[in-house]
């Protein structure tokens, strides 16, 4: 019976008030164009490109009913990470294809649970099964198509690889185990695609750099890498509503913004004091009280009153109230995990507790959550801010009542047993839900409404790909609900997670350009004698890589000067310097050797913050690296110079953060746009640094670099992985 898989998915979708967008539409009709016009194979696969939490599955979903609708009986779905996922994975295709598998037009399995006595009248309909990426999964795939159901390799077969990148292989140095297996797989994949009839492969990743980073023996001369094209790439686009890192790592710089009130700083002795109970660093005891653990405290309280405060905006206007979600995920071990359940526990007995015999201590506790949240709540006009003592009320009702539940998930079991039978989502039991877990939480399970996510997870050699998948926050979030949403992280993993983004950002917009082959990326470094190089991209550090594109500013922030008598002679230093060199306020041409020695005197100048620091390396190198390699030969080796004096910046913000801008852009960034074409601009601000200012009572230069006009995107590593 000939059927339209695709029409029938698209109308059920908009009967759910959940169409397919027009732009979805093309995204998944282009893909299906591409892989009848391609010989696609693991080796040189098709591309679906999507951003984190972004409808790639959805995206993917529309693809399996065009594909039935052209000729695929069966679609594979392999899938990383766990049981759950998979599990997740088979609710959200049975939803979708609720339709046909009633009517008898497909089946959906589980490879691990695979009949082995289905009849022809069963295999003669489409099929989906989905397989989780590890050896006896993929085995389990070869014996079904091999051995128990032959016929089914006369079948065509279509293999969606989900989340599909080579960057956690290259971004570390694998075990010799982690490589054993990770060829196994892929062998595995292959042996499935040679032993049927006809195949096609697609991947589905968020992770750009894969195209870039994936093992080549071929090194670049001159640091250009052009990528790894796969035989196609089609961009899943953004749904409406979509939040992502440039919400929470470029609006956050925007002081008007509700963004800018998400980050929350986790201390360092904060984080050791979650990792194992040790009561020479914290007591449980003082849960309420110890300074040791003042922000997860907070964290839970502002969760508390951030949800009474969203629920009681809801009953106003008579809509359902929702169930909120919090994520803690700090460590990997159990012991940690048990060790923060009792922590948060305890915190929650005793807001009880107090509820009952102290509440001018309550009461302290929720309004100073109050005033913090007010803040972000009146940016967004539409919302009605509730009385203080109506959330006091709130706030009483939910704890007397149990409306807080905490729980642990830290295996497949536990996280199983808590997944929506329908959804395969998190299934949030209570009005306020907490959740405590490691990496079983990190890769694809769905939180919904979650409005808080306390994240310590900070390996030495960040991998890109595990570090975006750890943002559960990523996704559809509610306008409203971020009001009241707040993200707890130490600064480092801040910094590097807003490193990470911008890495993203770069790749994505150098993938979308139409000379994608042509453009590529210059990935370079410094060698141990000090010599610019280039840097092959599977080597590099996520932590401490800096991305060059044009305009972009680097200046040192989080500082103090140095002590009033060592400052003044590399100051004077300095201004003779400059003094020798500068005719006039205008932007002047000076060697680089001058430019360096000045930042060189600079760096003795400068102490930074704890969390804070400046990558010189980085600094120095992009600076050198802009100015040798401009086309224009008469400029080579040439830095421009703004010198501005008389400057009185105050150390802190009215926010309270370090202050990060000694120029301005109406000013100092328009002068960098009219002159800084083909080799950058060094922008040197000689502050006053008065006390009242909270500084030492001493000048001091303060250097801003703007990247020229005229560059190619530029990746500058300072470590790389020998």
């Amino acid at each position: 019976m000939e059927t339209n898989f695709y029409q029938q998915l698209s109308d059920k979708r908009v009967s759910e008030n959940r169409p397919i967008s027009d732009k979805l539409k093309d995204c998944i009709f282009s893909t299906l164009d591409e892989l009848s016009k391609k010989d696609t194979s693991i080796h040189s696969p098709g591309m679906l490109l999507g951003k984190v939490q972004s409808g790639k599955t959805s995206a993917y979903l529309g693809i399996i009913a065009l594909s039935f609708d052209k000729g695929y009986d069966i679609v594979i779905i392999l899938q990383k990470g766990t049981k759950a996922l998979s599990e997740q994975t088979i609710q959200r295709v049975r939803k979708d294809y609720s339709k046909f598998i009633e009517d008898d037009q497909m089946k959906v399995f589980d490879i691990m649970h695979f009949p082995t006595n289905l009849t022809k009248w069963v295999l003669n309909q489409k099929m989906v099964i989905v397989a989780k990426k590890q050896k006896d999964n993929l085995q389990r795939v070869m014996t079904v198509l091999s051995n128990t159901y032959p016929d089914l390799k006369d079948k065509k077969i279509l293999i969606i690889d989900d989340e599909a990148d080579f960057a956690s292989i290259c971004f570390r140095k694998n075990s010799e185990e982690d490589k054993i297996e990770q060829g196994r797989i892929s062998s595995q994949i292959d042996e499935i695609r040679r032993n049927v009839a006809e195949s096609d492969y697609l991947q589905v990743t968020a992770t750009p750099y894969s195209l870039y980073l994936q093992p080549d023996e071929t090194e670049s001369t001159d640091g250009l890498f052009l990528p790894k094209r796969p035989l196609f790439t089609v961009t899943v686009p953004e749904f409406p509503g979509y939040i992502g890192g440039d919400y929470y790592f470029l609006k956050s710089d925007e002081e008007d913004s509700v963004a800018h009130f998400i980050f929350n700083e986790i201390s360092a002795d904060e984080r050791n004091a979650l990792k194992k109970e040790d009561g020479r660093i914290f007591r449980i005891e003082e849960a309420l009280y110890s300074p040791k653990i003042r922000m997860i405290r907070n964290a839970i309280v502002n969760f508390i009153v951030g949800s009474c405060i969203r629920r009681i905006q809801q009953g106003k206007k008579n809509e359902q109230q929702k169930k909120y979600s919090f994520v803690i995920h700090t460590e990997q071990t159990r012991s940690s995990h048990d060790w923060q359940v009792k922590i948060i526990d305890k915190i929650r007995s005793e807001l009880v507790r107090i509820l009952n015999n102290d509440l001018v201590l309550l009461n302290s506790l929720i309004e100073g959550s109050y005033n913090d949240l007010v803040k972000s709540i009146k940016l967004r006009v539409n919302l009605i801010l509730p009385d203080l003592t109506e959330v006091v009320d709130e706030v009483k009702k939910s704890l007397n009542d149990g409306y807080l539940a905490i729980t642990k998930v830290n295996s497949d079991k536990e996280l199983y047993e808590i997944l929506d039978a329908k959804t395969g989502q998190l299934h949030l039991l209570n009005p306020l839900n907490i959740f405590v877990g490691g990496q079983i939480l990190d890769r694809g399970i769905t939180v919904d409404n979650l409005i808080g996510f306390y994240y310590g997870r900070n390996p030495k050699k960040p991998q890109q790909d595990t570090v975006l998948q750890h943002s559960r926050m990523y996704g559809a979030r509610s306008e409203d609900d971020l009001s009241i949403t707040r993200f707890y992280t130490t600064l480092e993993i801040y910094q590097t997670m807003k490193k990470i983004n911008e890495f993203d950002n770069e790749l994505r917009r150098v993938l979308e350009n139409k000379n994608f082959e042509q453009q590529g990326i210059y990935f370079i470094r410094k060698d141990d004698q000090n010599r610019l190089l280039p840097c092959s991209p599977n080597k590099i550090l996520l932590s401490n890589i800096t991305t060059l594109r044009p305009f972009k500013r680097l200046l040192p922030i989080g500082f103090q000067t140095d002590s009033k008598t060592r400052l003044k002679t590399h100051v004077e230093e300095i201004d003779a310097i400059i003094s020798d060199l500068q005719k006039d306020d205008r932007p002047f041409m000076v060697d680089l050797g001058d430019a360096k020695k000045i930042i060189e005197l600079i760096i003795a100048t400068l102490k930074f913050e704890e969390g804070y620091e400046w990558d010189v390396k980085a600094f120095l190198g992009s600076m050198e690296y802009l100015s040798i390699n401009t086309a224009k030969a008469d400029q080579r080796g040439k830095v421009l110079l703004l010198v501005r004096k008389d400057r009185n910046l105050s150390r802190i913000k009215d926010d309270g953060g370090f202050s990060d801008a000694p120029d301005t852009p109406k000013t100092e960034g328009v002068i960098a746009k009219e002159n800084a074409t083909d080799i950058p601009m060094l922008m040197l601000f000689r502050q006053n640094g008065a006390e009242d200012k909270g500084w030492k009572g001493s000048p001091f230069w303060w250097p801003v670099l703007y990247t020229p006009r005229n560059i190619k995107t530029v990746i500058f590593a300072s470590e790389i992985i020998e």
